[in-house]
């Protein structure tokens, strides 16, 4: 494993000392491995202190500002925590940064060089993850003022998102790699290294909240922008994960356009860098192209609900539930109406589609079940639920098969619901936990 890279030990605005460097200056070379260089990479379960919760309760405080009503924080004073700041290069997790070391934390940046694509390490090269983003995140550091390294988990990423997303693919499930990463790498990889090297949390750009409870209990919240919103990626989170996270920009009441702003007035050149929308570790963009290049090419059916064959398919892995275009089948509709993907076998490498109505999902299955804090009531309960990162809500009933196994109802039919998903249990705008979906019911149709 490639190890800590140290920045230059330069003093910005928040700083102690010397002026900002220029943000256009190409970063520094280094001579050498910096202070956390000999840092184990291996890391033991870490055991919280009794009086962990109280103090990052008022840190919480402190650096997002505001709580939902109801929920009262104590009265103890503050401490100055050490928190490691994951810097993506993008302007969220720079001002997330920034802010924290504004509210008086002890920040340390960090960089995690997660791809092992020769793609990513040339100028231009489109996602996150890239030589590039390093380099702004150094600078943004920088201007900061806080000591700065890069980490390579690319070995790490590469078992546990990267393959994982190829497996779930070839098994005709649709996985979501940010919840993965979420779950694996920055609140399971970096949290355990932070912890080993004594730090108190993981500070990042995503906006949602933690509310501490005065029992000193946690819960993770919806941020207080729901068009901003990123607590459904961060709901696979546990509890002892949940007790190490801040979320600076969770209770941020602006526009992207005034985080801007902000990032901006702080001297963060970041401000005008657009925001990613790939998938970090496919380079190009081009997801189709990277599924075929690793799982290979197998020519399959497509075939209707019936089972008449009406195209064929060069592996039904290039396919996802709910997908419309680019399905290339020769013979039109006996209705004209377009026709949409409804299932995919990996067994018989056969694509079912059909009528858009088809897609209409009553209940379903999902396995691995985690919890953001308290967990469920026994026996069926109404919740809210989210099935995409950026979709709506809606109401359902869940309850409880097993520890392993969890039940839903929709209260009315949705559309598109696809097993490899995650969904995502609200109370409110508190995340109860999520789960993957492992199976889906669909409503029966007259005369289908």
């Amino acid at each position: 494993m490639r190890e800590l890279v140290p920045r230059r030990e330069s003093r910005g605005p928040g700083g102690h000392h010397g002026a900002a460097p220029d943000p256009q200056r190409p970063p520094p070379r280094h001579p050498g491995p910096g202070p956390l260089a000999a840092a184990p990479v291996t890391v033991l379960p870490t055991v919280l202190p009794a009086t962990f919760p109280h103090a990052l309760i008022n840190a919480f405080r402190t650096v997002a500002g505001s709580v939902y009503p109801g929920r009262a924080m104590t009265d103890d004073a503050p401490r100055r925590l050490r928190v490691l700041a994951a810097m993506s290069g993008g302007v969220d997790s720079a001002v997330a940064a920034a802010r924290a070391a504004e509210a008086g934390h002890d920040v340390t940046g960090v960089h995690l060089a997660l791809s092992e694509n020769p793609k990513s390490f040339r100028t231009g090269a489109r996602g996150c993850c890239t030589i590039e983003d390093s380099h702004d995140a150094r600078r943004a550091a920088d201007v900061i003022g806080i000591p700065f390294y890069v980490w390579d988990l690319a070995e790490r990423f590469r078992e546990d998102v990267v393959d994982d997303f190829l497996a779930e693919y070839e098994a005709g499930r649709t996985p979501n790699p940010c919840l993965r990463c979420n779950e694996k790498i920055k609140f399971a990889a970096l949290l355990d290294k932070a912890l080993a090297l004594g730090f108190d949390a993981v500070c990042t750009g995503h906006y949602a909240t933690v509310v501490l409870r005065e029992d000193g209990s946690r819960e993770l919240h919806r941020a207080s922008d729901m068009a901003k919103d990123q607590s459904y990626v961060l709901g696979v989170l546990d509890d002892r994960q949940l007790a190490h996270a801040m979320f600076p920009l969770g209770d941020t009441l602006t526009t992207k356009a005034e985080i801007r702003e902000e990032a901006a007035r702080r001297g963060l050149f970041v401000a005008k860098k657009p925001d990613s929308h790939d998938i970090c570790f496919i380079a190009d963009g081009d997801t189709q192209g990277f599924l075929a290049k690793r799982l290979g090419t197998a020519q399959g059916d497509i075939v209707d609900e019936s089972g008449n064959r009406l195209g064929t398919h060069e592996g039904a892995y290039g396919f996802t539930i709910g997908q419309r275009k680019g399905l290339r089948i020769g013979h039109p509709a006996p209705d004209g109406k377009p026709r949409y993907v409804l299932d995919i076998s990996p067994v018989d490498n056969t694509v079912t589609v059909g009528p858009v109505e088809a897609l209409d999902v009553t209940a379903l299955t999902a396995i691995r079940p985690r919890w953001c804090g308290r967990p469920p009531t026994a026996g069926p309960a109404t919740y809210t639920a989210q099935l995409r990162a950026h979709g709506g809500e809606t109401e359902v009933t869940a309850e409880l098969v097993d520890d392993t196994e969890l039940r839903v109802s929709f209260t009315e039919p949705v559309r598109g619901v696809a097993p490899g998903q995650a969904i995502v249990l609200y109370d409110g705008t508190r995340v109860v936990g999520s789960a993957t979906i492992a199976t889906t019911e669909r409503r029966v149709r007259a005369g289908a």
